[in-house]
């Protein structure tokens, strides 16, 4: 067979930046494995990840409405796919590894919980070691997704894994592809929840300070075009990702504004309440009664993992699974019809 996997891996070294993180540096797998003929050990991290379990739940996940009534609202899913699309045109410009950059993205938002960051911060005040969906992306894919029943998980790279790990909070990724999925992270998830909240009738497009209008852009597509820009202009050559001073003073101040009005408002959080009640009510349940979950979370109960088991089942569960089991556990059937 012709060596593709080899071709690919020269091709790197040869072509790519100085500073991108070509595949022969990787720090490789926690446990070494027979490698692909064809594929890269990045390229096969974002495969193992396209193809989890985990990924295809995120398509039933909230970003940020609850319920909407629409076919056009973010999902967990889309989410992940535009910080994926953002991530991978910012690292073709820098000529970094596109490889890594996608599998750190795809994979990024895998330990989510049901209702977005309203299940997270339940789940993060009632399980005794709290709560961090990064901590919990990276867990996903070093525990929870089995491949051949390995304890590995699906025994990605160290670079990846960092990547997952870091895409949020006070942690910096080690290499430069990560730092661009974290910060691509921030860029979708202001800019399309601007998008969906006016869509919601939460914001309309002239709440926006003009100010904003005038130093990123007045829609969707100029915002994310200026800041894709502008982080390939300061970036270039350099060995830090960020924006430049004034637009990351703008970006900041449409963060605050975004939590201000949206975050925080009132009507888009209305069913927050119930989301949450949901999420402890399943969480206690499943305490009292471990044997009821699933085959694989009561083994993992049974070996050792405990009520960690219990916060892992809860976690990975889509809003309408959640829905469902709170309905099946706790309402009289004759209720339902």
């Amino acid at each position: 067979m012709i060596k593709l996997r080899e071709q690919h891996e020269a091709f790197e070294r040869e072509h790519l930046s100085e500073s991108a993180m070509c595949v022969l540096d990787s720090k490789g797998r926690r446990m070494d494995e027979e490698q692909c003929p064809i594929r890269t050990d990045y390229q096969r991290d974002r495969d193992r990840i396209l193809h989890s379990k985990s990924f295809r739940r995120l398509k039933h996940k909230t970003q940020v409405f609850l319920s909407p009534e629409g076919d056009h609202y973010r999902t967990r899913l889309t989410h992940t796919l535009e910080v994926s699309q953002i991530s991978r045109t910012i690292s073709g410009a820098l000529n970094l590894n596109n490889d890594l950059t996608e599998a750190i993205a795809l994979g990024h938002d895998l330990g989510h919980t049901p209702f977005g960051h309203c299940g997270e911060a339940r789940l993060n005040r009632i399980h005794p070691k709290g709560f961090k969906h990064n901590e919990q992306s990276l867990r996903v894919v070093d525990f929870l997704e089995r491949r051949h029943n390995s304890k590995y998980g699906l025994n990605l790279t160290h670079e990846v894994r960092d990547g997952i790990l870091n895409h949020n909070g006070s942690g910096k990724p080690l290499t430069l592809e990560g730092q661009i999925v974290k910060i691509c992270d921030r860029i979708a998830y202001l800019n399309h929840d601007i998008d969906d909240a006016i869509r919601a009738g939460v914001l309309k497009p002239e709440d926006l300070p003009t100010t904003f209008n005038d130093t990123l852009g007045a829609s969707h597509g100029e915002r994310i075009n200026t800041l894709i820009l502008d982080l390939i202009e300061n970036s270039y050559e350099q060995d830090v990702i960020a924006l430049s001073d004034e637009r990351m003073e703008a970006f900041n101040a449409l963060r605050k504004f975004m939590f201000e009005h949206v975050y925080l408002n009132k009507e888009a959080k209305k069913e927050e309440k119930r989301a949450e009640h949901i999420v402890e009510a399943l969480y206690t349940y499943y305490t009292e009664n471990p044997s009821h979950m699933p085959e694989e979370r009561y083994e993992d109960y049974q070996e050792g993992e405990g009520i960690e088991s219990i916060k892992d089942y809860v976690a990975s569960m889509s809003d309408r699974y959640a829905v469902n089991k709170y309905k099946e556990l706790f309402i009289p059937k004759f209720w339902l019809y």
